[in-house]
């Protein structure tokens, strides 16, 4: 059979594909908005070209033979990438559309994510945005997610990260827990005092610092309180416990009121958290209109400054 005859009944392959999953001809040629009888004639001309019979016809309902059904099983996912292809292609013309699932850690999304939400949506009232707060990594693809935002110094090379802004962390402690246990003047002298500290799996608890001329050190921690979330460190520095290294956008607030104080500015936590906020997507060639909203958005608004 000759190539363009072949290329001339893409469509009616497809038009078997509808009459497989709606069972009767005048749904299927309702479904492809075309009548009764150009349905059946589309059908007759697939027939005589594959010189088999495809469909199987009752007075009460429609089956597709062993040929038909092992044609629609073999093109059902070619035809449905082409849908799913031209849904994303006519995404990028219009306005900003559809379902959006992004994944935020707790603390970022509570704090810096979600007081910038309802601008987002009155800008773009037919986005429906589904937020998942988790500390957790979900692998994104697997679960579904359109986005994920994360506080890291190395997105994953097999994704794409857009940078969002950049951060940095402080160690700080309230006035009260300094006043009783004393002002440390180099990071050695953190040894004997308590730490709050963010546990990673399968580290021994430590600080890492970076000091003026490029000066490293690492200082093992001790302490009655750890959590893996920077909420959390928070407040228990505010109550007094102990010192924390929290990230710029947990920190900020208590920071400029001085209910918290920066402890030793000219050393630079590292390592602790990451230096940038990233939107992190798994690679498409096509980026839905809804996301590219939204990574634009986040940038506008979190280079004004964090929210207080």
């Amino acid at each position: 059979m000759q190539a363009d005859r072949i290329e001339a009944l893409w469509g009616h392959v497809h038009a078997l594909g509808e009459l497989a999953r709606q069972g009767r001809y005048t749904a299927a040629a309702q479904r492809l908005g075309i009548s009764k009888a150009a349905m059946s004639q589309r059908i007759a001309e697939l027939e005589r070209a594959a010189g088999v019979p495809l469909v199987q016809r009752t007075t009460r309902s429609v089956r597709l033979t062993e040929a038909g059904q092992q044609l629609v099983e073999r093109t059902r996912e070619a035809y449905a990438e082409i849908e799913r292809s031209f849904a994303d292609v006519r995404d990028l013309a219009g306005e900003p559309r559809g379902r959006l699932r992004v994944t935020v850690p707790v603390a970022l999304g509570r704090q810096q994510i979600v007081p910038h939400l309802p601008d987002f949506l009155r800008r773009h009232p037919k986005v429906r945005l589904e937020l998942d707060l988790a500390d957790r990594l979900v692998p994104l693809a697997q679960e579904g997610f359109d986005l994920a935002i994360r506080h890291t110094a190395a997105p994953p090379e097999t994704h794409v990260a857009w940078t969002l802004c950049p951060t940095r962390s402080y160690l700080v402690a309230s006035r009260a827990y300094l006043r009783r246990r004393g002002t440390p003047k180099h990071p050695q002298e953190l040894a004997g005092h308590d730490a709050l500290s963010y546990p990673r799996a399968g580290d021994t608890p430590s600080w890492s610092f970076e000091g003026p001329g490029g000066e490293r050190v690492t200082v093992p921690l001790h302490g009655p309180l750890a959590a893996n979330n920077s909420e959390v460190l928070r407040e228990a520095a505010l109550a007094g416990l102990g010192l924390a290294v929290l990230p710029d956008f947990s920190a900020q607030t208590a920071l400029r009121t001085g209910r918290l104080v920066e402890v030793l500015p000219a050393w630079r936590p590292v390592g602790a958290f990451g230096d940038h906020l990233y939107a992190i997507r798994p690679y498409s060639p096509v980026v839905p209109r809804a996301v590219q909203a939204l990574v634009a958005y986040l940038r506008e608004a979190l280079a004004r400054g964090f929210a207080p």
